[in-house]
């Protein structure tokens, strides 16, 4: 795949306001789920999406950005610049993901607090469980080894009641954190060579063994009269 333009600035924003903002104020959500809210969460979610086990496409996964809360769209020109951004964001991260991997950066969010700016890494985590409970029967064929891989991930997120930050070192949740992204490129890779191997021709070792030839078995009869029977 050729390499994709990422989104500006402006692009991101629009499309955070755009989640945000589909949901009115004074809607009556409770009990709801209210889907993604945010362009990191949507970049993870998406990031989980070309990353899994199961090819996907934008009608089997996008009821899950909306939740319970489908927007209604003004026009259809804001439908088409919606998809069209989600379509290329999506195609940049497979590029990446694909020819250069080691650029792969998820899109976390920053806050400044008191002149100091932290990482904030929950909503990404977020929406990429998000993408991996939507084949997660397909996901746990990874065994050990995908499930290992999901730990950092895992550990940010309500499903595991966003457990590092309970821990006391925090040494140990900074390199949780930092192993995220490193993780999301090796999951891709591992999914990746899964369906290359999966979708790889099967070749004989040996001749096809004909009807009337002697049968490997050994038993001195024709195939066809053999095992073949």
């Amino acid at each position: 795949m050729d390499q994709i333009d990422p989104l500006t600035l402006n692009e991101l924003e629009w499309l955070s306001e755009f989640l945000l903002e589909r949901i009115p104020e004074d809607a009556d959500t409770i009990g709801m789920d209210e889907g993604i809210l945010d362009v990191s969460e949507l970049d993870g979610f998406l990031t989980a999406i070309v990353s899994g086990p199961v090819t996907l496409v934008p009608s089997q996964w996008l009821p899950a950005i909306w939740g319970d809360v489908e927007p209604v769209w003004e026009s259809l020109n804001d439908y088409q610049a919606f998809m069209s951004l989600l379509i290329q964001h999506s195609n940049n991260n497979v590029s990446l993901l694909l020819n250069e991997p080691e650029l792969f950066e998820p899109l976390f969010l920053e806050r400044s607090i008191d002149g100091q700016t932290f990482t904030i890494v929950d909503e990404w985590c977020e929406g990429y469980m998000r993408g991996v409970r939507l084949t997660a029967e397909s996901w746990r064929d990874g065994g050990p080894e995908i499930r290992d891989l999901l730990v950092p991930i895992r550990s940010f997120t309500e499903e595991t009641s966003w457990e590092a930050h309970d821990l006391v070192d925090a040494k140990d949740r900074d390199q949780l954190r930092d192993s995220i992204a490193i993780n999301a490129r090796k999951i891709h890779a591992w999914w990746l060579a899964e369906r290359s191997d999966a979708r790889a021709p099967v070749r004989r070792d040996r001749p096809r063994v004909g009807r009337n030839d002697s049968c490997a078995c050994g038993s001195g009869k024709k195939f066809k009269r053999c095992c073949l029977h």
